[in-house]
């Protein structure tokens, strides 16, 4: 698989990365329902047999339970197969199961410590600021990202959700490795201003819910939105509900058509467009199963003509020009 370098790091990343959001299970703000774990140990390590050299986790997911997969899935590979680690800080739960942005020193170090233990790691190739909040802390989680570089318990440093403004204020503390992002078909907000100022300043990006949490994978229907469970995040997105749902299937129905015509899966292209960017360095695909990650990696290989990108485009307009019939509604984060 191609291998993209992130930033200024001396890190090579496969342009698909395995995400591990939805193993944390379904028992947190933002699960996704209830996950068979040997299962999703068995999708880990059936990434890393396809070629995947790095995997994204993050403390929050599951309350640790992520990680703590993630680092089963480590020692089933073993040392000579251990792929490139990246985890999050920052959100942390409360005991009533909310969950908080917290950048402080203290719950920094206390945070990196517990992901070491769990991932059952020395280093953690990439550490991350999972959310820029509270805003008025990033720069003293940026210094301690710093020391925890410093003191070898980290190799590189970078940022998930953060805007150019706040990249730009810490950036000058030291140098951002990544970002990372949302960015998919239905959620292309960074386009105009993010990847323009990554590329300048060097910053890999690593893009998240390329397939916008399964829309963009042509397995989702209106009835299979109906019977989400309610310990699956999605049955309280808007995207999953009406009136945005039909307007989202609207579109991945015309992209079947597209795929279809480049020997693809809707997934496979959903992934594929995102990696066209020349500032993206890598796609963050989930998987809860080996079969999953099976289709999506092969994403990889294929390559968007000007025909087939001018197709995306027509219909990606028409969608945005029935959802700017609709009212605003509320964005979640985690």
């Amino acid at each position: 698989m191609e291998t993209r370098r992130l930033g200024r790091t001396d890190l090579e990343l496969t342009t698909i990365g395995l995400g591990t959001w939805a193993i944390g299970g379904g028992n947190w703000l933002f699960g996704w329902g209830d996950q068979d774990e040997q299962e999703a140990v068995e999708a880990i390590v059936r990434g890393v047999d396809l070629g995947i050299n790095w995997i994204d986790t993050a403390a929050v997911y599951g309350n640790g339970r992520s990680e703590e997969l993630v680092g089963r899935a480590l020692s089933e590979l073993g040392p000579a197969r251990r792929p490139i680690i990246a985890t999050k800080c920052g959100r942390v739960f409360e005991p009533d199961g909310r969950i908080v942005g917290r950048l402080d020193r203290g719950s920094i170090l206390a945070e990196c410590d517990a992901s070491l233990k769990r991932l059952g790691v020395d280093c953690i190739d990439l550490y991350q600021i999972h959310w820029p909040d509270p805003a008025r802390d990033i720069a003293e989680a940026w210094e301690t990202f710093i020391e925890l570089k410093e003191r070898g318990k980290v190799r590189s440093i970078g940022v998930s959700n953060f805007t150019v403004r706040q990249m730009d204020h810490i950036g000058r503390l030291h140098p951002i490795a990544s970002l990372q992002p949302p960015y998919s078909m239905l959620a292309d907000e960074v386009e105009a201003a993010v990847l323009p100022y990554c590329e300048e300043k060097q910053i890999g990006v690593v893009a998240y819910s390329p397939m916008c949490k399964g829309l963009l994978t042509g397995k989702f229907t209106i009835e299979r939105a109906a019977q989400l469970d309610a310990s699956d995040h999605r049955s309280r997105d808007p995207k999953f509900q009406a009136p945005q749902l039909s307007i989202n299937l609207d579109l991945v129905d015309g992209l079947r058509k597209v795929a279809s015509s480049l020997g693809a899966t809707v997934a496979q292209l959903a992934i594929a467009w995102v990696l066209r960017r020349a500032e993206v360095t890598s796609a963050i695909v989930g998987a809860r199963r080996p079969g999953q990650i099976e289709e999506t990696v092969s994403a990889a290989g294929i390559t968007l003509v000007d025909n087939g990108l001018e197709s995306i485009e027509s219909l990606r307009a028409a969608r945005r020009d029935a959802l700017a019939t609709l009212p605003a509604a509320p964005q979640g984060r985690v």
